[in-house]
């Protein structure tokens, strides 16, 4: 069976493009990476696309808010329609980190990202635990995930966190007290009500080889070069999803 086609969506400031486009295609998928002006100028590009993945950075500068501007230009017009059609058709969706916030802006996530509690900038290595079975991108995971994180504006909130507990819609958890930004419930990444969208504000596409391991033992990258992590499996599950899509 071939690779999945996956579209990699890029826009001025987005930084993570080209990692989450190496991590999927060791998952086993075909990225590519387009840019939003792209998506704009011709929604259809995403007719034969079967995963979509917003990439991390700081897209426009997190000009008027992080991820608003892309948010806008995903969600309106002729591309805002193909992407609900997108999701409606059951493909897999995937923010990460100001993906994550782009989504959640967009409408296609509940929630809200807002300032980190500390008030500071973060960037180091977190504990994720899969909390969900209703995400095709969680579904059967049981094993933490190790990954980091950089992010100013990562507080999850929610006005209703009793219906997304309810709904099984709460994907990932930080753990071992790693949360790094006052989210509510700990919360790390959440799926919509279908399953097939997923946001989450680490960043898995840097922990997929053990060579972007800081913990990695002393000598363990000479037989180990890139052994299965719980990071990449999370990616596994979203392309072997999108393969029947």
């Amino acid at each position: 069976m071939s690779a999945p086609q996956a579209i990699v969506i890029a826009g001025p400031g987005t930084n993570r493009d080209g990692d989450i486009a190496a991590a999927l295609q060791l998952a086993g998928a075909a990225p590519e990476i387009v840019l939003s002006g792209q998506l704009v100028a011709d929604p259809t590009l995403l007719l034969d696309a079967q995963l979509l993945v917003v990439a991390g950075g700081f897209s426009y500068g997190d000009a008027l808010g992080a991820g608003r501007m892309l948010a806008l230009e995903l969600s309106l017009g002729r591309l805002g329609d193909a992407l609900r059609t997108f999701v409606a058709a059951g493909k897999p969706v995937l923010g990460i980190c100001n993906g994550f916030q782009v989504l959640t802006r967009a409408g296609l996530l509940p929630g809200a990202l807002g300032h980190n509690a500390g008030g500071s900038f973060q960037c180091r290595w977190v504990t994720l635990q899969p909390a969900s079975t209703r995400s095709v991108w969680t579904y059967g995971m049981t094993s933490p995930i190790h990954c980091p994180i950089a992010h100013g504006e990562g507080r999850y909130v929610t006005a209703d966190l009793a219906a997304l507990q309810a709904n099984d819609q709460v994907a990932l958890r930080y753990a071992d007290g790693t949360n790094p930004n006052g989210s509510v419930d700990d919360i790390a990444g959440v799926c919509d009500a279908t399953g097939v969208v997923l946001g989450l504000m680490p960043h898995p596409e840097n922990a997929v080889l053990t060579r972007q391991m800081p913990h990695a033992p002393a000598g363990h990258l000479a037989t180990h070069p890139s052994p299965p992590s719980a990071a990449l499996q999370l990616l596994i599950n979203g392309v072997g999803y999108a393969k029947d899509r």
